[in-house]
């Protein structure tokens, strides 16, 4: 079954320099049919002004990763790290027990574009950890290329909690399969362009809630990107 959520629906907020876009839940955006799915608690698409950005500010017990689709990123934060992520990175910030960071846009010129994704964890208290691995064109090109999972293994980043996530760069008669194991929750969010699920047509920014999904054809891509998350057969996130 898949149930669609089209970009239009998501909710918006506009702080000048900052334009956000949130699939679920988030600040003053609320939804009760929108509070995550599964471990999933927020996909938020952010556009950032150049040389803005988030400062200084806490998370404790949340996996949250960063997605660069344009532009570069600045991070900073209390373990020591300093770091700028750019098209083809994935940063990982596990807050654990408590961690203070900023995020600004690197250019003083032009617009950064990126997805801030938390994920639940299924541990509190944990150590604090960052980590950014850079995924090339060609490791996504016409294939879904696991770049989160549990264990790290396969140079993904590792996320304390059973969810994967996949990237994916899909266009012409480029196509891949993923075999969803049985009794799994899925979560597809098209990045940018648009292509088929299962037959479905996404365009950039819809997303996707499918359950018992099996095998998942993406397919008849438009210049797409798509990430997509394997999860627990959860409805909603367990704070």
């Amino acid at each position: 079954m898949i149930d669609i959520r089209k970009s239009d629906d998501r909710g918006r907020a506009n702080h000048g320099w900052l334009q956000s876009r949130h699939t679920f839940s988030f600040g003053s955006y609320r939804d009760a049919r929108q509070q995550g799915f599964s471990d999933l608690l927020v996909i938020n698409d952010d556009r950032v002004a150049p040389a803005q950005g988030f400062g200084t500010h806490g998370h404790r017990d949340m996996e949250i990763f960063s997605y660069v689709l344009e532009g570069e990123l600045a991070h900073k934060d209390s373990m020591g790290t300093g770091s700028v992520i750019r098209p083809g990175d994935v940063q990982m910030m596990s807050a654990g027990s408590g961690v203070q960071h900023s995020e600004f846009n690197h250019s003083t010129e032009h617009g950064v574009h990126f997805l801030q994704i938390w994920i639940v964890p299924s541990e509190k208290g944990a150590a604090p950890r960052y980590q950014q691995v850079h995924f090339e064109e060609a490791q996504k090109r016409g294939q879904l290329r696991l770049i989160i999972a549990p264990e790290g293994h396969n140079g993904a980043l590792a996320v304390r909690q059973d969810a994967r996530v996949y990237a994916g760069l899909f266009d012409g008669e480029e196509a891949a399969t993923l075999e969803v194991a049985a009794n799994r929750h899925v979560y597809v969010h098209v990045a940018r362009g648009s292509l088929e699920v299962n037959g479905e047509r996404l365009a950039e920014g819809d997303g996707a809630r499918i359950r018992d999904a099996g095998a998942l054809r993406f397919a008849k891509g438009e210049n797409a990107e798509v990430l997509v998350f394997d999860l627990r057969p959860n409805e909603l996130p367990s704070m």
